[in-house]
């Protein structure tokens, strides 16, 4: 009976012990799946706080947890199925989508560059200031069918990083992945929002420290969501960039990336920075993909913007 009772007990500890390893795998493979997600989760990022730019300071958080909230809900309940669903029956077309999904990043990238450089700042503007439920539920509302945009190329992202595993690991690491993002980005956000609250209210101490450090946090919101939006568009570009590489790699076409290889190669061998330099090479061409497609996929979309726009004028005489 002891013996039974020993051997039942060794049995419960090789369990457990399987259940953590498995918990270990399932945190690596989150994090590598987040990691890969890491230029559109900089995007969503800045963007968010646009959405509350001019409201009343004690409405900010209040509309966040409802965007943040609709995020989960567009991740679990509408992008969690299908994408588990067509992982299932079809992973080449996840692959697929996954490519439209990086081409679509590219051409974010390029065209907040294009932008930029046209000193355009009227392509993304800034929500104006609101008032009423009405107006809080319109800004909600379109926050939430962006960030559905967004989620989807997150999750998308993430399942491809981990759609060699099986079923039930691939839901419960997309889960831990829709979770995460999801509280980081929109804890970055309250931060982000509130940083000039909290500014606002030390300056008017009477400390000098104080004040200085309530002064430096006013002036520097605008250019940490400069630096946001900076990084943002980089991060979209090599992402993007990478996933078209990979993509073309894995669907048939080898020729770019092996030239991509070629590269880093001959970098392999220089001391103890090689792998820091293969990466640096790797970013640096998946970034210059990105860019170039982003490029092409703009100027092909302003230009049927404009021929709608032609076509749509009303004729003079």
């Amino acid at each position: 009976m002891a013996g039974g009772l020993v051997g039942l007990l060794d049995d419960v500890a090789a369990l457990a012990k399987l259940a953590a390893a498995s918990l270990d795998d399932v945190g690596a493979a989150a994090g590598r799946a987040s990691m890969k997600a890491a230029g559109v989760v900089v995007d969503d990022t800045a963007v968010t706080p646009t959405y509350v730019h001019g409201l009343a300071a004690e409405r900010e958080l209040p509309i966040i947890k409802k965007i943040a909230t609709g995020s989960i809900r567009n991740k679990l309940l509408f992008i969690l199925p299908t994408a588990l669903f067509l992982s299932e029956v079809a992973p080449t077309l996840v692959e697929i989508i996954l490519m439209f999904g990086g081409a679509f990043l590219c051409y974010e990238g390029a065209h907040k560059i294009i932008h930029a450089l046209r000193h355009d700042e009227h392509d993304h503007d800034i929500p104006a200031a609101l008032h009423g439920p009405e107006a809080e539920k319109e800004t909600i509302t379109g926050a939430i069918r962006t960030d559905f945009i967004l989620s989807a190329e997150i999750m998308v992202i993430a399942l491809k990083e981990v759609i060699d595993e099986g079923l039930f690991a691939r839901a419960v690491i997309l889960v831990v992945v829709a979770i995460v993002i999801t509280v980081i980005v929109y804890g970055l956000v309250g931060l982000i929002v509130k940083m000039d609250d909290v500014g606002l209210t030390l300056a008017q101490r009477e400390s000098e420290s104080s004040q200085r450090i309530g002064r430096g946090l006013v002036a520097g919101m605008p250019k940490l969501l400069a630096a946001l939006s900076v990084i943002g568009t980089a991060a979209m570009l090599w992402v993007g960039g990478h996933i078209l590489l990979v993509g073309s790699d894995e669907l048939g076409w080898h020729w770019p990336y092996d030239r991509v290889h070629d590269v880093e190669k001959q970098v392999h061998d220089v001391g103890s920075i090689g792998g820091v330099l293969e990466w640096l090479v790797n970013t640096g061409i998946s970034a210059v993909v990105g860019l170039v497609v982003g490029a092409i996929v703009a100027t092909v979309v302003d230009r049927l913007s404009s021929e709608s726009h032609d076509s749509a004028a009303p004729a003079t005489h």
